[in-house]
């Protein structure tokens, strides 16, 4: 039997014989078998036990349980073992063993809740400690959840691993063979499990694990207990069998003990013998010895095993990474195991959930940042939910946590409705505001609503769930009849409140997005109460079958509860109040996080809305509470008038406007169209009311708040219109009414982009005839596009031009004649001739079109009268382009040419004149390409050293051109030349083709002279020869003055290209030895070159 003692690190409790002394002989005892001896862990019948269990229903057992079975069964579930020992002076060994057998956990639920993490999803289909299905894919979820202990441990129990199982008392050990891996060679792990009243206490196993979980062996072993238990060989506490030895069996025991363990044991068996043989050693003075395996003292914590050090390390880990993307999901998962523990009434979810905080209290950058007086970045705000710094009356969490320090449960009134479904007051008569009973008797329950959800969330939490749907239910009746009550009210003040044309937001802590989530937390506890059903009501149903599966759920009205309206059930409260929340008008909190949250959350709420199937009954729902946010002003965020900073309501509008159009559709169009404002883009500041003390007054924003997320809200209303406009095709009226409100609301030109080509698609789908009203729609978006972006810059300028023009070409000849004629509003020059005209004016357009001639000449002169426009305001860019357009009629053609004549002396630069000269010249006008060419030269200015410039070929084009029209022409634009270049490679180029044709003997129309070749000591090609020469005399000595030797060979070249042109004159020979003798002495400290030189030119 045992007694207390102080506990060794090794040990339970401290046990002995009870009377063992002198008058006790050794070996006696209660009765039962002789020492040593063993029993496999069966019960009564293979069949009850496996009843109790839970692998066989309840009520097919092959025979009813025993007494004894039942009695021990709940003995230990209860009772320490110590307890058992002290209040019986004899315990039969049966009943020791039925005791301990019972001892033993018998859920697998508990198993995998320490082995794997949580999904964090509420339905019971998900696998409680699964793996959340991630975007990769099932493929990837299931991958993963493999590879949690939990399903490992399945694996190695199933592949008969585990061998050697032993329970001795309340002990379980056993071996767990790893298979052999491609890298790993096959390794046995020896694991050992201690448990006290169905718990499991402390788990070692071989492989070192260090996580917050069980591992895989601590996993299989427990399993098989559980599963296999009359494969089990059970024994009673150690110390019980040692009771059973006389002195020379205890002798014999210790003595083959320390011989099989020699190495390990003898230095403490020793050291033990000589503290025994030790009159006055600590040891003699505790009455008993240890056994770890005599099961809990009295002062034992009941509670299961887990690694406290472990999961301070993984806080300390997030803590490390400094919050950023990923790092995150880990802590999530811990605090989603905290919930469930919490809703098993586990003790350690309050401990898991100490010891985060302890270690986020204790992380050093606290202290740091206040002592530099740092504010929380939002990266931390998502630890703390929300540190506001603003001056807006704000609830911190921190402000949060001592509310609910404070926060307690003896109210009578909420006693009874969480404790009775019978609590009503019929008689009850009080309308006022905060009055405990509605007008049916019903009860209700006034508290600030997040906190009062905080309640409902914590008795779910905490396995509470008919208490926590009690409480959901009042609540929910509570607002239902303040929703009433606040439309009565602003029906009374309505005009006055639409008058002034302002309002106020009445909540600046909204629900949805509130760290506390209370819609949320209604919404579950409802939809959990449609699918689950008294004997589930607790936990999971069918655990085993739903494990690691992610089934589809069908939510079912479930028979009324007593506080509903007729026909009313759970899933239409759950639709009911989620509704009620995502339409509440409420403040855009400050902060990127807070923001964030606010979407996320509606997004979240609004997933879960879709997977229910709408039915008449949920259709009435949906239609009252349109109506009641379509007419409940300041309270809702659908009202007339709303606050500049509400939350908009595009996302939630667009479920609404979907889930009503095929049952209401004129009420549809009226919500989806109330909702597409976005006030805080407009430029007006609307002031608050400030007449109704109970308003939370409104102070006027800045122009520009601070919304983080306003790219996301408008990609919302713009989806929310995009889905108008997909709904009204073939609806000319609706079309108008929808396009309107665009125009109205939307500021942003790729929004409005988008939804002009969304409709445009929408409107030109191949399996139908085009739907002529949705592409004016998309053709009047596109214009006002092209508005909004004429004078801005963007990147998709180009795209949404060419858009346009194929948008303006399927809705008619009208259409595109309509935007050449009015360019000026819609596109730049460059554009408007570039683009808009030249794609008209192509033959694609034409056959597609199917134009008569007729029409055809009338938007070519369109074209031409909008290619001089453009040529006029901008000739530099649109010059060519006018030309191009203008060709086939002869006065435009002029006046185009005329344009680019007037430009050409201040405006235009050479390369764009070049370009248009050599147009000219490939349309057949010579004569006005030299005279461009000439006006080009006069923009030109090559220095010495540009021989690679990309004006080159135009001007060795240039003198082409004027050597083919004539001596005249040529003599004209050699001075041009000669002051524009001073690149001596290119004169020397444009000598040589001088000298090598007569000129004229190319000419374009015909002409020809007397066929002499052009002599170079006259004019014109004097003057170019003179200017070459001086041009490669200046060049050598530019060259010179900073010449490096890995130069010279290049030098030398150059100077061979300059002797050849000076030959060219006929005393270029004397000019080019005086020109060498000159550099020898000029540099004849450049001995190598000079050398060089010498060896070259003599």
């Amino acid at each position: 039997m045992a007694e207390r003692g102080h506990l060794p690190p090794a040990a339970k409790r401290l046990c002995c014989r009870p009377g063992y002394g002198s008058g006790c002989r050794p070996g006696q005892r209660a009765g039962g078998a002789g020492p040593g001896s063993g029993a496999l862990c069966a019960g009564p019948s293979s069949a009850a036990a496996a009843a109790a269990l839970g692998l066989l229903p309840l009520g097919k057992t092959q025979s009813p349980e025993s007494l004894l079975d039942i009695a021990a069964r709940k003995v230990a579930e209860k009772w320490p073992f110590q307890r058992v020992e002290e209040r019986f002076e004899r315990i039969p060994e049966p009943v020791q063993r039925r005791i301990v057998y019972w001892s033993f956990p018998r859920s697998e639920r508990e198993i995998c809740m320490y082995s794997s993490f949580n999904t964090g999803a509420e339905d019971p289909a998900a696998a409680p400690g699964g793996a959340a299905t991630a975007p990769g894919g099932a493929a990837d979820a299931a991958a993963d959840e493999n590879r949690l202990p939990f399903r490992r441990g399945i694996a190695l129990l199933d592949g008969g691993c585990v061998d050697n199982v032993l329970q001795v008392g309340f002990h379980l050990s056993g071996t767990v063979t790893e298979p052999a891996m491609q890298s790993e060679p096959e390794t046995v792990c020896n694991v050992a499990i201690s448990f006290d009243r169905c718990k499991i206490t402390s788990v070692t196993c071989s492989c070192g694990n260090k996580d917050i979980f069980y591992c895989a062996h601590v996993v299989a072993l427990s399993l098989y207990r559980i599963r296999k238990p009359d494969q089990v060989k059970l024994h009673l506490p150690i110390s019980e069998t040692l009771f059973q030895m006389n002195r020379d069996q205890l002798q014999k025991f210790v003595q083959y003990l320390i011989t099989v363990h020699h190495t390990e044991v003898l230095p403490t068996a020793q050291k033990l013998a000589d503290e025994i043989l030790s009159q006055n050693s600590e040891i003699n003075q505790v009455h008993g010895a240890p056994d770890p395996t005599a099961g809990a003292s009295i002062d034992d914590e009941n509670c299961w095993h887990l690694d406290e050090e472990q999961v301070q390390e993984q806080v300390k880990l997030f803590l490390s990474q400094g919050g950023y993307h990923g790092s995150g999901k880990q802590l999530n998962l811990l605090f989603a195991k905290v919930r469930e523990m919490l809703k098993m009434r586990d003790s350690n979810g309050a401990r898991m959930l100490t010891l985060i905080t302890e270690q986020f209290m204790a992380d050093p950058r606290l202290s740091l940042w206040r002592q530099q007086g740092t504010s929380m970045t939002d990266k931390y705000r998502q630890l703390w939910d929300e540190l506001d710094s603003s001056n807006r009356p704000h609830r911190t969490v921190f402000t949060r946590a001592i509310e609910a320090c404070d926060l307690h449960w003896q109210d009578s009134h909420l006693q009874h409705i969480i404790s009775s479904d019978l609590y009503t007051n019929y008689c009850y008569h009080d309308d006022t505001e905060n009055s405990l009973f509605d007008s049916h008797g019903w009860p209700l329950w006034h508290e600030h609503v997040p906190t009062a959800c905080a309640r409902v969330d914590a008795l779910r939490s905490h396995g509470y769930p008919r208490e926590a749907l009690r409480l959901a239910i009042a609540i929910v009746n509570t607002l239902r009849r303040q929703q009433q009550k606040q439309l009565e009210m602003f029906r009374a003040q309505k005009k006055e409140l639409l008058h002034r044309g302002v309002t106020s937001i009445t909540n600046l802590e909204g629900w949805v997005g509130h760290p506390l989530d209370p819609i949320g937390t209604l919404f579950s506890s409802l939809m959990e109460a449609c699918r689950v059903d008294d004997e589930s009501f607790h936990g999971f149903s069918d655990f085993m079958e739903n494990m690691g599966q992610c089934k589809s759920l069908e939510y079912q009205h479930l028979p009324a509860h007593k506080f509903l309206e007729e026909g009313e059930s759970y899933l239409t409260l759950a639709v009911e109040v989620a509704l009620i929340g995502l339409g509440q008008q409420r403040i855009m909190p400050d902060g990127l996080y807070a923001q964030e949250k606010v979407c996320r959350n509606e997004e979240q709420l609004i997933s879960k809305l879709q997977e229910i199937e709408l039915d008449d009954t949920l259709v009435k729902i949906f239609r009252k509470q349109a109506v009641f946010l379509l007419e409940a002003g300041p309270y809702s965020g659908l009202g007339e008038v709303v606050h500049r900073e509400s939350v908009p309501m595009h996302t939630f509008a667009k479920y609404l406007f979907t889930s009503l159009l095929p049952h209401d559709a004129e009420l549809a169009y009226k919500t989806a169209l109330r909702a597409m404002r976005l006030l805080v883009l407009e430029s007006t500041a609307p002031s608050g009311d400030m007449s109704r003390p109970h308003h939370i007054a409104s102070v006027v924003p800045n122009r520009y708040p601070r919304w983080f997320t306003l790219s996301h809200i408008e990609s919302q209303q713009c989806e929310l219109a995009s889905t108008m406009l997909t709904a009204a095709k073939g609806d000319v009226r609706r079309l108008e009414t929808v396009l309107e409100s665009i125009q109205k609301n939307i500021h942003s030109s790729s929004h409005i982009f988008k939804l002009a080509q969304d409709a445009f698609k929408i409107a030109t789908l191949m399996d139908s005839l085009p739907d002529i009203t949705l592409l004016k729609v998309s053709l009047e978006l596109g214009l006002q596009v092209m508005r909004m972006t004429l004078s801005t810059l963007n990147w998709r300028r180009r795209e949404m031009v060419r858009w346009l023009v194929t948008c303006a070409t399927e809705v008619g000849v009208y259409a595109l004649d309509s935007i050449m004629q009015n360019w000026f509003t819609l596109f730049t020059p460059t554009e408007a001739t570039s683009i808009v005209a030249t794609t008209v004016m192509s033959n694609s357009t034409i056959v597609r079109l199917h134009l008569d001639c007729h029409q055809q000449e009338k938007l070519a002169g369109s074209a031409r009268t909008l290619a001089l426009q453009c040529a006029m305001k901008d000739p530099q860019n649109c010059a060519l382009s006018a030309l191009t357009l203008c060709e086939k009629d002869h006065i435009a053609f002029e006046t185009a040419y005329q344009i680019v004549l007037d430009a050409a002396t201040t405006g235009m630069s050479y390369s764009q004149l070049f370009t248009i000269a050599r147009y000219m010249e490939h349309r057949g006008y010579p004569m006005r390409a030299y005279k461009l060419a000439t006006l080009a030269m006069t923009h030109l200015n090559l220095s010495y050293n540009q021989d690679t410039h990309p004006a080159i070929n135009d001007v060795l084009w240039a003198c082409a051109l004027s050597h083919s029209l004539g001596k005249n022409e040529l003599a004209a634009i050699i001075p041009l030349v000669v002051k524009s270049v001073k690149c001596a490679t290119v004169l020397s180029d444009i000598l040589r083709r001088c000298t090598l044709t007569t000129p004229g003997m190319v000419g374009l129309h015909g002409r020809r002279n007397s066929g002499k070749l052009m002599s170079l000591d006259k004019a014109p090609l004097r003057q170019l020869l003179d200017a070459t020469i001086g041009a490669y005399i200046n060049t050598t000595h530019s060259r010179l003055t900073h010449i490096s030797p890995r130069h010279y060979s290049e030098f030398i070249e150059f100077l061979s290209k300059a002797r050849e042109t000076f030959l060219m004159a006929h005393d270029g020979h004397i000019q080019f030895t005086q020109f060498i003798d000159n550099l020898k002495q000029i540099y004849k400290g450049k001995k190598k070159l000079m050398m060089l030189v010498r060896e070259r030119f003599g």
